[in-house]
């Protein structure tokens, strides 16, 4: 007789470890997905990654002019009260020798009480003249004693003042020095993803570039608008003749530019004066909201921080030097990547 036994059952403990074990093998397996090496990011999605690690590179750009610029104005601050301090001095030095030789004179004039020198004179007469002089001496030397302190009072005060502006002096200099490795960074950072792309898509980027740049250039049609003023005209001609010049972070010409760089340098050709960073460019002048009123040479701001900053060159474009990687060109205002917040006639 066939035996009909039922097979036998896994124990508990033996279901137990194989659970165990296939967990393992599928968390093993998920590491092993997880640690697989991403997929490389396409020519547009490094683009994309520059192009903000640009715009991030120029804000701190534009801190760090702000920094240099008020470094610059406080050390010429400090040399001018340095410069005071030292001619004060010596003001005080010649006041202070001044009231010795008065001293000196009314010394030897003799120590004696003046009424017991009017009682001993043979001619009270001449006495009394000579009384009368010691009385002005003592009056000039009254008079020089308040100008040496004075001049004591001045002298603490604009030595003081020194200090004060050397201590904002090391703090803008730290702040400068931290804007820089910021913008470094960056750029760094910026660099180290266009070395990700291939020699053929990083050709094919600089030829989007190129074509964006023929095509703005094609689109400017300057005789169909009319410069703000003369000068607005010969800040824009001067820019003009730039066109190309390689941007560089905190550069204002006239071989390479950052965005303010180049329009602070634009007007200094026309003989007007304007501040270096584009959110103190931004104060001057009359406002002009309206993109249809804008007129060629006017001061054009972008993005709500006011970081970049063109020229309006006519028919929506504007002349200015982008960010790194490029050189000063025309370029649509829909194309700066930030919105157009408004003009500002000079």
């Amino acid at each position: 007789m066939a035996s009909h036994r039922r097979p036998k059952q896994p124990s508990r403990a033996r279901v137990s470890v194989l659970t165990t074990v296939a967990a393992a093998a599928v968390a093993v397996s998920a590491q092993a997905a997880n640690a697989a090496p991403s997929a490389k990011p396409s020519k547009d999605e490094v683009k994309s990654k520059v192009d903000n690690l640009y715009e991030l590179a120029e804000q701190a750009t534009e801190k760090y002019n702000g920094a240099k610029e008020k470094q610059e104005k406080l050390q010429k601050e400090i040399s001018t009260i340095q410069d005071n301090v030292a001619r004060g001095q010596q003001e005080l030095n010649k006041l202070r020798d001044g009231l010795g030789s008065m001293a000196a004179g009314q010394y030897r004039t003799g120590g004696i009480d003046p009424s017991l020198q009017l009682f001993l004179s043979s001619d009270p007469d001449d006495y009394l003249d000579k009384a009368s002089t010691l009385d002005q001496l003592s009056g000039q030397q009254a008079r020089a004693l308040k100008k040496i302190l004075d001049k004591q009072r001045e002298l603490a005060q604009e030595r003081s003042e020194a200090s004060s502006k050397l201590k904002d002096l090391a703090a803008t200099r730290t702040e400068l020095g931290n804007k820089k490795k910021e913008v470094q960074g960056k750029l760094a950072e910026a660099q180290k993803l266009l070395n990700t792309l291939t020699a053929q898509e990083k050709a094919a980027l600089a030829a989007e570039q190129d074509r964006a740049s023929r095509a703005s250039v094609e689109r400017v049609q300057l005789g169909n608008a009319t410069p703000a003023s003369g000068r607005a005209g010969a800040a824009f001609s001067a820019a003009q003749t730039k066109l190309g010049t390689p941007y560089v972070y905190g550069a204002t010409g006239p071989s390479s530019f950052d965005c303010s760089g180049l329009t602070s340098w634009a007007y200094a050709q026309a003989g007007v004066s304007i501040p270096r960073t584009s959110e103190s460019q931004a104060n001057i002048g009359t406002r002009i909201y309206s993109q249809s009123q804008l007129q060629v040479g006017d001061l054009v701001f972008f993005f709500n921080d006011l970081h970049h900053v063109g020229l309006y060159a006519g028919n929506g474009q504007v002349l200015h030097a982008p960010r790194p990687g490029t050189g000063v060109r025309y370029e649509s205002m829909n194309t700066i990547g930030g919105p157009f917040m408004f003009g500002v006639r000079v």
